[in-house]
């Protein structure tokens, strides 16, 4: 009977030790974007950011005519957030675009760079740096 009361107690403390979280879960914070270049374009980026990564959707609308829109998923390191975008351009075919954000001034400047591919995926080339003084799109938060 001890032996069986035991076991009982093993199995109960081993389902506590497993069901109890080891980790905290990391802050995310959920955070729309929205910026207008030059030619009227208009992007809207919706994204969560935590510690170290950032996901969400990204939409191009081009002018009244046209849009790329998907998701964009990354790592954030310091200040640049540098990732994929995975979109539907024109209602195509589905087309991974590396993405590149530097975050200044509370706001996110999208990066110009030379892209290669890599093991088949799209990817900025090594070596090559990526610029944000002309970028196309320059994100302002939208206050809720």
């Amino acid at each position: 009977m001890s032996l069986l009361i035991s076991l009982f107690g093993i199995v109960l403390l081993v389902l506590f030790y497993s069901c109890n979280p080891r980790e905290k879960p990391a802050k995310e914070k959920q955070s729309i974007y929205r910026a207008v270049n030059a030619n009227k374009d208009t992007a809207v980026l919706s994204i969560v950011i935590n510690k170290t990564r950032f996901y969400g959707q990204y939409e191009i609308k081009y002018g009244e005519t046209t849009k790329d829109s998907g998701s964009v998923k990354g790592n954030i390191k310091g200040n640049i957030f540098i990732g994929e975008y995975y979109c539907r351009p024109y209602g195509g075919n589905l087309k991974r675009v590396p993405i590149s954000l530097l975050r200044k001034d509370n706001k996110l400047f999208l990066g110009n760079g030379v892209t290669t591919t890599y093991l088949g995926f799209p990817c900025f080339a090594p070596g090559v740096p990526i610029t944000y003084a002309d970028a196309e799109f320059v994100f302002e938060e939208i206050k809720k």
